[in-house]
């Protein structure tokens, strides 16, 4: 979980420091910042209608560039980062109808009249009637406004002629669905479209209208300074100082979109003689956007990625004032993306990759709904208003600063680029899995194939099958299973398990594992008769015996000779090494008269060096009863006694959980006091 959070942090690290390598190579390239300030004098005509539309500000017949300079002067600066946006976003747009089609009386009433923080626009069809926008037109309309957040759609009486004539849809015409109050959640109202000119322009004047009458426009200065104190029905408050008629058609979608969290308010200055009573506020130069906190003011637009759109500043908003949807969609997103780290994480086959992901996914998200209930309990409860109302507080701080305004601005071109987000995720994990493999490879661990581990998946679910009560086992590491009333309390309420103890193999991995090894030892053999009665003698010196100048056998040796067993490994020499090793020199010791030449002769012995420490020597396994050859894995038990690793493995994976030796369970150490026993 903290090797996955790690690395979590690490991808949010690297995304942020590739922002700051994208601006560096844009203004190696082009010289400019997306800070960087505008003059709308050295735009086209074109570009500066595409930031009036991506602004949300109409004009009324054929204007000149001048008086749409002047429009755009007026609703803001402007910054290279939003012209790239508004420019990107005209060439992207989509020229197929994506509105939504209504089936019936239902669905139009749980997408238009139960949304309560939403715009529609609807396209009433009368039955036996042609549409009152061509589908052109339509296309048209419907890609002007869903910039705004505008949602569209379609609904034809002829499939239900009942509800039409209910509302009196006796003819084709437009409904716009606006939320009728300035609380959250509360009810909406529906409008119709009574103008006689069906043209987008004048359709979409119609609609900002009808918007921007819920934004509480101030013409006064008066009424600023009443507005101007602090409230606590609406702490936060949005201001607009412009000298415009009627707010830019983005302001009055925010309006919408924060019903009861922020309160908009638009400030008409076209008329005021007198500029003291925006000085005593804070406000000098037009236009200005300013947020009024408990904690302060804050003039947005001076930090980076404080756009004059829809998007920048609605991300701005809900950072500074988020709702519990909010958090959760983002609480979601950081889970899923911690739980999609295991894809890479995990070694080995590549089903078993796949299907540790869906695990992963199907716990945290489980994990993540349960944890939200209690949350969304406790936030009802009244005494808890003040740690709400201190969490925000330190939130605003926190999201006032510059480094929050660089995060901001990363999560909306990471947003406006998906591709570059999965192919960043992707490289990253990527990275991931390469040191990961090399790490394991360097403590030489060995990852099953996709049959295998397979075949390990459907041993351990067919045993969860027969014996459920497997998985609620603990890992018995230290304590004795007889001695732990927990373990002995769950035995006598489920009596099978005292005939058949299931305990996780986890400690199989904790096993001591080497690798079997000889030594070369020389001895030497005596040949020739002695007493009357023995056809030959053999006698057998280690080589450490003669080189401390011992010429006969001692009784420890000869008692060593018979208690060693007799299954040991040897390396047989060809026919031609025989015949060369027959050859040998006599040694000192047997050149006296009546004796035979003595030849020698070298074996290979077990290194017991290599054994670990508390390991009982021996040269065969018990599981397959075959010695032990050099260079095969073995694997030892707390008991002492060691085995071919394969052989072991498979008998205690097999359910039997105990040494073939003396029975001792192989999950528990071995008290010292039997030890020395």
């Amino acid at each position: 979980m903290w090797l996955k959070l790690f690395f979590l942090l690490l991808y949010f690290l690297v995304l942020f420091v590739l922002a700051r390598f994208f601006e560096a190579v844009v203004w190696y390239e082009t010289g400019i910042f997306a800070t960087q300030l505008v003059d709308p004098v050295t735009l086209s005509f074109k570009k500066l209608k595409t930031i009036l539309e991506c602004r949300g500000l109409g004009y009324s017949g054929l204007a000149e560039k001048r008086d749409v300079r002047e429009l755009v002067e007026k609703s803001g600066d402007l910054m290279q980062g939003e012209l790239y946006s508004a420019i990107k976003n005209e060439e992207q747009q989509v020229q197929s109808d994506s509105s939504t089609s209504f089936s019936g009386e239902m669905h139009f009433y749980e997408l238009v009249e139960d949304t309560k923080d939403g715009i529609w626009l609807v396209q009433v069809i009368a039955q036996d009637r042609d549409a009152l926008l061509s589908k052109a037109n339509w296309g048209k309309m419907v890609q002007k406004v869903s910039q705004f957040g505008i949602r569209t759609g379609t609904f034809n009486c002829s499939s239900d002629p009942r509800y039409c004539r209910k509302r009196g849809w006796m003819k084709s015409t437009l409904i716009m669905s606006v939320p009728q109050t300035y609380s959250s959640k509360g009810k909406v109202m529906l409008k119709e479209y009574a103008g006689r000119r069906i043209e987008a322009e004048h359709i979409f004047k119609w609609m900002t209208a009808h918007v921007a009458s819920r934004i509480k426009t101030l013409r006064q200065p008066e009424q600023l300074a009443e507005e101007w104190r602090p409230s606590q029905s609406h702490p936060i408050k949005m201001f607009l100082f412009a000298r415009l008629a009627t707010p830019p058609a983005f302001f009055s979608a925010l309006s919408v979109k924060f019903t009861g969290r922020i309160e908009f308010i638009f400030v008409d200055v076209r008329h005021w003689g007198n500029a003291s009573s925006l000085q005593e506020v804070g406000v000098d130069q037009m236009p200005s956007y300013i947020l009024k906190m408990p904690e302060g003011i804050y003039r947005y637009g001076n930090s980076t990625g404080e756009f004059i759109s829809l998007a920048a500043m609605d991300t701005f908003l809900r950072s500074v004032q988020p709702e519990v949807n909010d958090l959760f969609v983002l609480s979601l997103v950081m889970v899923n993306l911690l739980a999609w780290m295991d894809l890479f994480i995990t070694q080995g086959a590549t089903v078993k990759r796949f299907v540790v992901l869906i695990s992963t996914l199907g716990t945290y998200n489980s994990l993540l709904l349960t944890s939200w209930l209690p949350v969304l309990a406790l936030l009802q409860l009244p005494y808890l208003e003040a740690f709400y109302a201190c969490s925000l507080k330190l939130l605003r701080y926190a999201d006032t600063t510059c480094l929050a305004s660089w995060v901001r601005a990363d999560w909306t071109f990471y947003s406006s680029h998906p591709a570059l987000f999965l192919s960043t995720y992707l490289a990253h994990g990527l990275l991931i899995d390469y040191f990961e493999r090399k790490r394991r490879c360097s403590n030489e661990e060995q990852s099953p194939n996709n049959l295998e581990w397979l075949c390990s998946l459907w041993d351990w679910y067919s045993s969860l099958l027969v014996h459920p009560m497997a998985s609620l086992q603990p890992h018995p590491d230290q304590s004795d299973w007889d001695e732990d009333p927990h373990f002995l309390l769950e035995r006598l309420a489920f009596p099978d398990l005292w005939l058949h103890p299931l305990v996780p193999i986890d400690y199989i991995k904790a096993l001591p594992t080497w690798r079997f090894q000889t030594s070369q030892v020389f001895q030497t053999e005596v040949d020739g008769a002695r007493g009357g009665d023995m056809d030959m003698d053999t006698r057998t010196m280690d080589i450490t015996g003669l080189a401390e100048g011992r010429t006969e056998p001692t009784l420890d040796t000869i008692e060593h000779q018979q208690t060693r067993p007799l299954t040991q490994t040897q390396t047989y020499p060809s026919d031609s090494e025989r015949e060369e090793t027959s050859v040998s020199e006599s040694c000192d010791s047997c050149g006296s008269a009546g004796e035979e030449p003595c030849r020698k002769r070298e074996e290979l012995r077990p290194d017991w060096s290599q054994w670990p420490a508390d390991m009982l020597h021996c040269t065969e396994c018990v599981v397959c009863l075959e010695t032990f050859e050099v260079d095969f894995l073995l694997m030892g038990l707390p008991c002492g006694h060691a085995f071919h690793q394969q052989c072991i493995v498979v008998w205690l994976a097999g359910g039997r959980h105990c040494c073939p030796v003396c029975r001792w369970p192989p999950y528990k150490k071995k008290p010292v006091e039997q030890e020395e026993q």
